[in-house]
């Protein structure tokens, strides 16, 4: 994958550092998320090169908005990308384990993004950074989803996308910590082929969910009036 800066309509991606690069799945979470709370406050955890909390400081008027970064290079890289934008003095990246820095933090977060690991059964060749940013023995969904119920404020939310199989399991394990799905987004690449992803948005009341189906491409390249909607605030070519 290209090491080349990311460049979006109102800030750069530099990713020569990290072995996440900017993908299709954080865009999709950036963009998608509701805020019609008007968050004060924004948590993004497993940062990766800053991508999405970047994209709710263009998006949102969030007076805080705050990052966590277990891997060094992403960490090292989210700071610099933090910096160079125009929102610097909105955006902080802490280095370390969600749960490291839900034991540290006494704040809660009106809205908390991630787009969390997700290869379930092997490393599948990778390299140990990228297969670290993306396997679940790093940070389970029951970890990820018992630090979010901690630090997620009364009436906040929560918003995740991860793949479609796997969506059933993580409802279920959310309302463990009750917290009950509000919005979900099933995400196909093109209209014959299965479903890929889940975005879901959870809160602490349970209520109707908003339920609805997003395709991506009409064929290659050449993508749906929804998909372009939605990312169009982002990408220079929508």
């Amino acid at each position: 994958m290209s090491n080349k800066p990311f460049q979006f309509k109102q800030f750069t991606i530099q990713q020569d550092k990290t072995a996440m690069k900017v993908g299709t799945d954080g865009v999709l979470l950036g963009a998608w998320v509701s805020l019609e709370a008007n968050p004060f406050s924004i948590l993004d955890i497993g940062a990766g090169t800053g991508l999405i909390a970047l994209m709710l400081a263009q998006k949102s008027n969030a007076e805080l908005i705050d990052a966590v970064e277990l891997n060094n290079e992403a960490y090292e890289q989210a700071v610099a990308n933090f910096e160079e934008s125009d929102w610097g003095d909105r955006l902080f990246c802490y280095h370390g384990s969600l749960q490291e820095f839900a034991e540290e933090i006494d704040d809660s977060y009106d809205l908390i993004v991630s787009n969390p690991p997700f290869y379930t059964a092997t490393y599948k060749n990778i390299d140990e950074d990228r297969a670290m940013a993306r396997h679940t023995e790093t940070l389970t969904y029951r970890d990820l989803l018992k630090g979010v119920s901690k630090l997620l404020s009364k009436n906040g939310s929560c918003a995740f996308i991860i793949p479609y199989l796997e969506a059933a399991n993580f409802i279920k394990i959310a309302a463990e910590f009750k917290l009950f799905p509000n919005r979900i987004t099933n995400v196909k690449g093109t209209e014959t082929s299965e479903i890929k992803r889940s975005l879901l948005q959870f809160s602490i009341e349970e209520k109707p969910i908003e339920k609805s189906e997003l395709i991506i491409e009409i064929a290659r390249h050449n993508y749906t009036t929804a998909y372009k909607n939605l990312v169009k605030d982002f990408y220079l070519k929508m």
